[in-house]
């Protein structure tokens, strides 16, 4: 073996002669007391010696930005995997035995339950055994590197200054066991997968380590006396859970699971005649509203479950590397990073239960933050539904601004944007009236003819309300270095965007829009969402925002009004004449 660093063998110095052949050995070297010189990493040609893989995840880990060796993921993956496969076996053995049982002897339908569940646990460990021998990650000074494969060897990079993200989740299994899942994402919106790299799983001690590597920048300190918590749980919010729409879908989804249940073990005429027999004794109208008042706890009961499991310990603190950093989960935990440098605002959202109780939550708009393929969507939420109050609070502190920017002074839009919203409105609700009166009238139902007076008295009224809510959420302007939109009534948002993150303009108009002098701008960004709306807008008054927002950006673009006189162009004024 030779090592061209230490000068031995071919690798020695050729000012440096061997001895002759017969000749005793020369004594023994003094020791060398000076340090060796740096070696600069060779380049990797896809190839690993035994030096190069031997750091485990049970050793010690070198700091992320120092090492160069190849590094393995836990091996305590094992047990996470097992005890994942007994629960998967167990739910699905379940119910397989209860119908072998039917048909073949119970020793012989437990046998074949036992057989399966033995093959899926010995082949998941097999695969999962594979799958930690062929993975190497290393995070170099200017690339972190991930190789995976066992027949094909895939092997993929990020460039460290292109890292947006580092994330750390960890559900009850890897917390008993200390460790925590890694996503490492540069918020391209890439194909699949192309954009982040996994390490599933790590110690939490060098997730955590990896994080704050990864991470850093070179930032200016926080200013002195700063609070670095920005927002902490306050159990209260708790009760704005119950007033999503999510609510009604929790309460749907858990008459499914009883039936699904019941379906398994051959239960499900026996539920059915359970409940006739149960509310047969009362009238129709009874039966619909006692069914719908628990199918309506269930879903309370479901929401208020589901928000403690999301939000509890939930903290938004601002570190000194210019990091945002949300924390939050009962039982399984989250850990989201969003560089401060890479926030171009927020958004503010009210659904309309949680808007009539006087709160709304807060999600950022950041570019870095893309949807991760089939996994967690609300990487963007910074702050739970709460009071109104909390929520300025925290916009004004997340943004470093002395006021609220999401509740300034804003441009009411046209009242030929009404109208629209009231055509809209109340056509669709005269579908279904429509539908009903002419079933009842071709079939001579008087039943439904009725039911299409209930259902206009009950939907016209309430579609005029909401396109009058509608009309009343829109609004737009100028707070600042944001510029603000607000639409929706069952779900308003109110949009902070910084002026300098819009990079273009999107000017649209339909046939009736252009009837009734109206237009929809859309703010094009890197940030969130992409785009962001100012919908019927005066034509006029809507091009001047877009010119007062971004100077310069859309003027190219415009015609501007000439005065009667000849004294040349000037800007068209909101009202639309020219001054």
């Amino acid at each position: 073996m030779t090592d061209a660093a230490t000068g031995t063998g071919a690798g020695a110095p050729a000012g440096r002669t061997a001895p002759p052949a017969g000749a005793p050995d020369p004594p023994p070297a003094a020791p060398r007391t000076q340090a060796p010189a740096p070696r600069t990493p060779a380049p990797d040609t896809g190839d690993t010696t035994d030096t190069t893989v031997a750091v485990t995840a049970t050793d010690a880990p070198a700091p992320p930005d120092a090492a160069s060796d190849w590094r393995r993921l836990d091996r305590r993956s094992l047990l996470v995997t097992a005890q994942l496969l007994l629960g998967a076996a167990f739910g699905a053995g379940v119910p397989v035995g209860a119908g072998l049982a039917a048909h073949l002897d119970f020793r012989a339908a437990v046998a074949w339950v036992l057989a399966g569940c033995v093959l899926l646990l010995g082949g998941g460990l097999a695969v999962d055994v594979l799958r930690l021998r062929h993975t190497r990650y290393r995070v170099g000074a200017e690339r972190v590197e991930l190789r995976t494969g066992v027949l094909f060897t895939n092997r993929r990079s990020l460039p460290r200054d292109r890292i947006r993200t580092v994330d750390l989740t960890a559900h009850p299994l890897l917390r008993l066991l200390g460790l925590v899942k890694v996503r490492i994402g540069t918020g391209d919106q890439s194909a699949a997968g192309e954009s982040a790299l996994q390490l599933m799983p790590v110690r939490r001690a060098e997730g955590e380590s990896l994080r704050r590597a990864l991470l850093r920048r070179e930032t200016g300190a926080a200013p002195a006396g700063d609070d670095p918590r920005l927002a902490a749980l306050s159990p209260g919010w708790i009760r704005y859970a119950p007033l999503s729409f999510l609510t009604p879908l929790l309460a749907l989804t858990g008459w499914g699971a009883v039936m699904q249940v019941s379906q398994w073990f051959g239960a499900e005429e026996t539920v059915v005649d359970w409940v006739r027999d149960t509310f047969s004794p009362l009238p129709a109208l009874w039966t619909v509203l006692a069914l719908g008042s628990i199918a309506l706890v269930t879903g309370f009961v479901g929401s208020l479950g589901l928000w403690t499991e999301m939000w509890w310990s939930y903290r938004l603190e601002r570190e000194p590397d210019g990091t945002l950093r949300v924390r939050r989960g009962l039982l399984t935990t989250r850990s989201i990073s969003l560089e401060e440098a890479r926030l171009r605002g927020v958004d503010v959202v009210e659904p309309l239960g949680v808007r009539l109780s006087g709160a709304a939550r807060v999600e950022a708009i950041a570019t870095g933050l893309s949807r991760r393929d089939g996994e967690d969507d609300d990487l963007n939420a910074l702050l739970p539904a709460a009071p109104r109050a909390v929520v300025d609070d925290v916009t004004a502190r997340v943004l470093r601004a002395p006021v609220a920017l999401t509740r300034p002074e804003l441009a009411p839009h046209p009242r030929a944007a009404l109208a629209r919203r009231l055509r809209w409105s109340l056509g669709a609700a005269l579908v279904p009236v429509a539908v009903l009166g002419v079933l009842g009238a071709a079939l001579s139902v008087r039943g439904l003819l009725y039911a299409a007076a209930v259902t206009a008295a009950v939907l016209l009224p309430a579609a005029a309300l909401l396109a009058r809510d509608a009309y009343r959420s829109l609004g737009h302007g100028l707070a600042g270095p944001y510029l603000v939109v607000r639409s929706g009534t069952l779900r308003r948002s109110t949009v902070a965007l910084r002026r300098d993150g819009v990079v273009g303009w999107t000017v649209r108009q339909s046939l009736f829009q252009r009837r009734a002098g109206l237009v929809t701008l859309r703010a094009t960004t890197a940030a969130g969402a992409q785009a962001y709306a100012a919908y019927d807008v005066g034509e006029a008054q809507g091009l001047r925002f877009a010119e007062e927002a971004v100077p310069e950006l859309l003027t190219p673009f415009l015609v501007r009004a000439d005065d009667a006189d000849g004294r040349g162009p000037t800007p068209v004024t909101a009202g639309g004449d020219a001054r």
